[in-house]
């Protein structure tokens, strides 16, 4: 059945207020919107049509988007392989591809690159190498996998840049053009190395060219998204969590970005099952929190998902460039507030003691989906209101071991925040909170202790990075604020040494 063009006039007040910004630069018709939060949280068929219009895409993927979303509206605890009608609208525009080239789990000698197909296939990745072309794979996308396939390359040089194309079935499929990677210098290495980071994108901000092709073009190595960065508050419904990254998958800066750009993605609430959800919401069930983990598994392209062998949680610690990355799950295992573990689970609280004590750095990044502080809505569904006792263990693991070069990145509270977390032994964590991707308004930029916020911004698209120089005998990171037209919107610089707790 084929959908009926929505009819404008019907659509929600809100949506009405779109208002078209600049075009982003290089992406034809890649505008970058704003539209209003509420209303993307929404997400009916009509307001996604409409988001997805943003871009001016091509009648044919209009049509099909039409398809998918009407199907998953009408079915929408469905997969990708239960629903015959994507399959045949994919058909029916040459689409061998659904989603990707997707980036990541970047390394000394290569990556991961997602894709999702139309129906079962065998997914080839050819890199250039002297006298041809090395073959990487075929990897089978199946139905168990949701027709995604995710491709091991390796074997490459360190810090080198390389081209590649995807075969589906033989055939190549279409890429953004310039589609490449570089891989990571190798550990111990002496380099100049970077990572983009921020949150809250919602659905919104991946259709803000201008944003996407900035934190694409600044040289970095790498992108954190620390949560809400696609899916709008479906609930159990995961059938939509695949309509919701089924349209990310067709933004046109989004695919630019995810086909040269590693990334590395945790949830918050928005993107787990709706506002302030954790662990099992009410109504839900172990089954739909399961199920809900499935997805996500299948939609990013990240090293590792929790405790595999119990299919519980999403977190993992691995290597990227000079760093130890950790990236925490504050919502799966979470329990009612102020119980033992009551925030990470007493599982992953283990977990992480054991990683933090395991890392060698020089520089350890350490993410929360929330704020690591407590100075901004007085913590809500933070740290501070749930378990400052586990807080307060990890911030003393820290300084106890000396763990040097420790980064904190949140997410979640609309806005660009810079935080200083004096301890009583005379050290100071900083936190970077970006929750600014989709520039939604949120709670007030400065929070209850501006002496100890020397950043704070509301109602801006900005993104964060992390500039690692480790030849310096003293190695340096240099925390920016980047606008989508470049300006520095904050900068600081700190020596591993400052980031590293004094003696007892």
């Amino acid at each position: 059945m084929k959908a009926s063009p929505p009819n404008l006039p019907r659509l929600f007040p809100a949506l009405l207020r779109i208002l078209m910004l600049q075009a982003g630069t290089g992406l034809a018709a890649a505008a970058s919107p704003r539209l209003d939060l509420n209303a993307a949280h929404r997400g009916t068929p009509e307001i996604d049509m409409e988001l997805l219009k943003l871009a001016s895409p091509p009648a044919e993927v209009q049509s099909f988007f039409a398809a998918a979303r009407e199907a998953f509206a009408e079915h929408p605890r469905a997969s990708f392989a239960d629903l015959p009608a994507i399959r045949e609208a994919a058909e029916r525009h040459g689409m061998a591809i659904l989603g990707g080239p997707l980036l990541g789990c970047l390394s000394q000698d290569g990556v991961r690159v997602w894709v999702r197909t139309a129906r079962p296939a065998q997914v080839t990745v050819l890199v250039p190498a002297a006298g041809g072309e090395r073959v990487f794979g075929p990897v089978a996308s199946t139905a168990e996998s949701d027709f995604t396939a995710v491709v091991p390359v390796t074997g490459l040089r360190p810090a080198a840049r390389y081209s590649y194309r995807v075969l589906v079935d033989g055939q190549p499929v279409p890429l953004p053009e310039g589609a490449a990677f570089a891989t990571a210098p190798e550990p111990g290495a002496a380099a100049r190395f970077s990572i983009a980071f921020g949150a809250d994108f919602h659905k919104t901000g991946l259709w803000n060219g201008a944003l996407l092709e900035r934190i694409r073009t600044r040289d970095n190595a790498a992108l954190l998204l620390l949560g809400d960065s696609a899916v709008d508050d479906r609930d159990a419904r995961v059938g939509l969590h695949r309509s919701d990254y089924q349209l990310r998958d067709l933004s046109p800066g989004w695919q630019a970005l995810a086909a040269r750009l590693p990334v590395y993605a945790t949830w918050d609430d928005h993107d787990y099952f709706n506002n302030d959800k954790s662990g099992v919401p009410p109504r839900a069930s172990d089954a739909d929190r399961a199920a809900v983990r499935k997805v996500w598994t299948q939609c990013w392209n990240n090293p590792a998902y929790g405790f595999a062998d119990r299919e519980e949680g999403i977190f993992f610690r691995t290597r990227v460039g000079p760093c130890d990355l950790i990236m925490l799950d504050t919502r799966f295992f979470r329990t009612a507030p102020r119980e033992p573990d009551s925030f990470l689970g007493a599982g992953q609280m283990r977990w992480l003691v054991d990683e933090l004590a395991a890392c060698r750095g020089p520089f350890v990044i350490l993410t929360s989906g929330t704020m690591w502080s407590d100075v901004i809505s007085r913590g809500k569904d933070s740290w501070g209101v749930w378990d400052p006792p586990a807080r307060e263990r990890i911030f003393s693991l820290i300084e106890e071991r000396r763990i040097g070069g420790v980064i904190l990145l949140s997410g979640d509270r609309h806005g660009a925040r810079v935080v200083r977390i004096p301890r009583r032994s005379g050290f100071v964590f900083h936190e970077f909170e970006l929750g600014s991707l989709g520039a939604h308004p949120g709670p007030a930029a400065m929070g209850a202790e501006p002496a100890n916020q020397p950043l704070g911004l509301t109602g801006e698209a900005l993104f964060g990075e992390l500039a690692f120089d480790t030849t310096l005998p003293d190695p340096t990171v240099t925390v920016r604020v980047v606008a989508p037209d470049g300006t520095l919107r904050y900068e600081l610089t700190l020596t591993r040494s400052q980031m590293t707790p004094p003696k007892g």
